[in-house]
């Protein structure tokens, strides 16, 4: 977010507005559950208009969504912006690592309450569970695909698309296991060293290759006793 005393005061309002209409939803939803909850009643409680919600918010879905939605192209945009002779995985694993080490919400390590509200009510709301899906599998991915692609001297979609795949895969996992410990009710700044540590193994692994892992053992050759 963007330091607000720095701004004029006429933008300063607007951001303040679209924060105070976001809280507003995520408290009701917290409290009676996303399908429970109209527009007309968050606009009533946030003390605007119900147009000025839809002015801010599209849909009642982008009251919850829209914030999160924001980082959709991040993937792309961190590829497009790196560093002469820095690799796409090595500029993915530095932005994801400093947005853990600054708490960003988008890495899932905020123990922030509103910031939990809004994991709760995505895991337990199936239209927005799909719509989170959906903003990884079609946006996000195609988002990705296209400035690898576009990246790539080779031009090799079959790689951009397997390398799509592979590293946001890994966000993913790396995300929801931060998710996963904010819910269970550790601090974000206990869990720092590890999920900074999961980070680096991950993206290691992204980097380097699987090679052997999961190799199948061969089983131990029989020497025949016991037989008739």
């Amino acid at each position: 977010m963007p330091d607000l005393d720095a701004l004029p005061l006429r933008e300063r309002k607007k951001i303040q507005t679209g924060l105070r209409i976001f809280r507003t939803a995520i408290r009701l939803f917290t409290e009676r559950d996303f399908d429970q909850v109209s527009v007309a009643e968050i606009a009533a409680a946030a003390e605007v208009s119900k147009m000025t919600v839809f002015n801010y918010f599209p849909s009642k879905e982008d009251l919850v969504m829209g914030p999160m939605e924001q980082h959709l192209d991040e993937p792309a945009r961190v590829v497009r912006e790196r560093a002469p002779g820095t690799s796409a995985v090595v500029a993915l694993r530095e932005h994801f690592t400093a947005a853990l080490e600054r708490f960003d919400p988008a890495s899932g390590l905020n123990d922030d309450g509103t910031v939990l509200d809004v994991v709760r009510l995505i895991h337990r709301t199936p239209a927005l569970a799909l719509r989170a899906t959906h903003g990884y599998d079609r946006v996000a991915s195609s988002l990705l695909a296209a400035e690898l692609l576009a990246q790539d001297p080779a031009h090799d979609e079959l790689t951009a698309r397997v390398a799509t795949a592979q590293l946001l895969s890994a966000r993913v996992a790396l995300i929801t296991g931060n998710h996963r410990r904010m819910l269970a009710g550790e601090r974000a700044a206990d869990a720092l060293p590890a999920a900074l540590d999961e980070a680096r193994r991950a993206f290691a692994l992204l980097e380097h290759g699987l090679g052997d892992y999961c190799a199948a053992v061969a089983a131990p050759a029989s020497d025949g006793a016991g037989a008739a």
